[in-house]
């Protein structure tokens, strides 16, 4: 972080913290300018950070560019 890189690579960084922690995680990637390659199950902290989802089932990859909230209301609609 003090070298100022423009990716950051975090798997699952919320297991282990408390709430506070989780938070001060969220500002800080929102803040964040460069680009994240984010691994998680936290919903929270996908629909906080993401601009852009990519979703692994398979061995087919579905790129979506947008919020998570969107991606959600599109795969539900996509599902009926």
């Amino acid at each position: 972080m003090l070298q100022k890189p423009n990716l950051l690579i975090l798997d699952e960084p919320t297991n282990h913290l408390d709430l506070e922690a989780i938070n001060a995680l969220n500002i800080a990637l929102q803040r964040y300018e460069g680009t994240v390659l984010l691994v998680t199950h936290d919903h929270d902290l996908i629909d906080e950070v993401a601009t852009r989802i990519w979703h692994f089932d398979k061995g087919v990859i579905e790129d979506f560019k947008g919020p998570y909230e969107e991606y959600q209301q599109a795969t539900a609609s996509a599902a009926k």
